[in-house]
């Protein structure tokens, strides 16, 4: 796979100038991650667009976040919500190869642009706390699953809609973030597979996964033992905050400012 040797890959990539400031978005990325169970892609994929590219950063953090949240939603299954899960990730299946598509053929820019605008609305929506106050209805879990899953696919941003659909109901935050995780463990296979056919996972793109996802992991244990013992209000408010900034940063008005 790799064109150069190991060591010379991994060299080149930590030399590159933009690795310093990528590495440290990774970081607070896993440290939201593991606190909250979302927010990762939130906050990595507009800023890490921003540095690189957005194919290397939704690559990228779907290799780290998919294993490094692997265990972690093991831990939180027996907290989910079987009954809600179910629909909501057969939804997937029909939104997340769209959104594949949407990231192999619309400019580098305008989903920079998108991006962006996607994570200040939904962080905006949540804030102000609108939320889906409905009954999880079957139509309703299907066509929130296939956002999420159009939204992952494209720039592996598929946690806002399920926040605003299920932190509507009667589920407490530990019942939200075990099925968010769960749930981005089905949505990832499926969009690993379809990355790895549309040939995403580039030599570049393993390296830097391979050096942002140690640091990424330990952050993530950092914001899981931060999680025990804070209140739900204090779960939304960190998360919203962080995503926010992230949101904001990341606007292609501001590269002449970077």
């Amino acid at each position: 796979m790799f064109t150069l040797p190991l060591w010379s890959a991994f060299a080149d990539a930590a030399a590159d100038p933009r690795f310093v400031y990528a590495l440290g978005i990774a970081i607070v990325a896993g440290l939201v991650r593991g606190f909250s169970g979302f927010g990762s892609a939130l906050i990595y994929m507009p800023l890490i667009s921003a540095i690189y590219s957005p194919a290397v950063a939704a690559a990228t953090i779907l290799l780290i976040d998919s294993l490094c949240g692997l265990p972690f939603a093991i831990h939180a299954w027996p907290n989910a919500n079987r009954r809600e899960l179910l629909p909501v990730s057969i939804g997937a299946v029909v939104g997340v190869p769209l959104g594949v598509m949407a990231l192999l053929y619309i400019d580098p820019l305008t989903l920079r642009w998108f991006i962006a605008v996607l994570v200040l609305a939904a962080v905006a929506a949540l804030a102000a706390g609108w939320r889906y106050h409905g009954k999880p209805t079957l139509p309703a879990s299907l066509g929130v699953g296939a956002l999420s899953g159009f939204g992952a696919g494209a720039v592996q941003i598929g946690a806002p809609p399920l926040l605003v659909f299920w932190l509507g109901g009667k589920n407490s935050a530990t019942t939200v973030r075990a099925n968010i995780m769960v749930y981005f463990v089905v949505q990832g296979t499926l969009t690993f597979v379809l990355y790895f056919y549309n040939g995403l996972f580039t030599a570049p793109v393993v390296v830097l996964s391979l050096l942002f996802g140690v640091p990424f992991a330990l952050a993530m244990f950092g914001g899981a033992w931060w999680f025990h013992g804070s209140s739900d209000v204090l779960y939304r408010r960190v998360a919203y905050a962080i995503i926010g900034f992230a949101g904001l940063v990341s606007l292609p008005v501001f590269d002449g400012l970077r």
